[in-house]
């Protein structure tokens, strides 16, 4: 059966876990040949061998993208290695909970570097090779998905540094959006509410006991709900683009 992503090429940044890791396995099963980053080899060893043993094509690529050269460097292998990048989908990112008065400043830069500094490199290294794909086969399209999360619209207490990165994506995005979108390069937000992935156990204990008596009895959202709303996105006609979409578990 033919995908509807034959013959592109996407990279999905945090693709060693959760999201990233569901949405790299959702567009190579769209036909799409998948550059997947993070920094966990084994991890992304292991998605690697899951595409091709569907008879898709993976490229592995160990990278910390809050260092800018090495985020130019996962985009330029991407394009010398699979021949374009029609696709970036910029998820990694991180997750730190605390009070303003009580939260360690070092929780707060590695949100910066990662939630906003990562996207911006990620994204910038990759737009020369978005825009050409967009001129050419066989698509004549190209997606720049940036995840963002309900803290990009709602501020909550003890969210105050996380908020403010997210709702940076935001601004970020729609401001790119209008740069690039006369050039048919999509720029997409997707933004989830509670979702089942490793973003909560990266706290410390007391705030991931905070979480849990305020969202654990709640059904959430799987990785998997968050990579069919980036095939939808990604798959849409050339004249269609998703610019925006919020997606919370039904009793959040």
């Amino acid at each position: 059966m033919t995908g509807r992503l034959d013959g592109t090429v996407a990279l999905v940044t945090g693709a060693s876990s959760g999201i990233g890791e569901a949405a790299a396995l959702a567009l190579a099963a769209e036909g799409a040949a998948v550059a997947i980053v993070a920094r966990r080899r084994d991890r992304l060893d292991a998605l690697a061998a899951k595409i091709r043993g569907e008879r898709g094509t993976a490229l592995v690529l160990e990278a910390d993208v809050t260092h800018e050269q090495r985020a130019h460097e996962a985009v330029a292998r991407t394009v010398a290695e699979l021949g374009r990048l029609d696709t970036l989908v910029n998820n990694a990112g991180v997750m730190l909970l605390g009070l303003v008065l009580d939260a360690p400043t070092d929780e707060w830069r590695r949100m910066v570097e990662l939630n906003l500094l990562g996207v911006f490199y990620c994204a910038r290294a990759a737009l020369p090779h978005l825009l050409r794909a967009a001129e050419s086969g066989p698509r004549r399209v190209a997606d720049l998905v940036n995840m963002s999360s309900v803290a990009g619209r709602i501020a909550f207490p003890s969210n105050a540094v996380y908020n403010a990165t997210k709702h940076g994506v935001v601004a970020f995005s729609e401001a790119l959006r209008k740069e690039v979108t006369r050039k048919h390069v999509r720029v997409s937000l997707v933004e989830p509410g509670y979702v089942a992935t490793e973003l909560r156990s990266q706290n410390r204990p007391e705030i991931q006991a905070q979480i849990t008596a305020e969202l654990g009895q709640i059904e959430q959202l799987q990785p998997g709900d968050i990579a069919d709303v980036i095939r939808y996105i990604v798959t849409r006609p050339r004249h269609i683009a998703i610019n925006e979409v919020l997606l919370r578990p039904t009793e959040q």
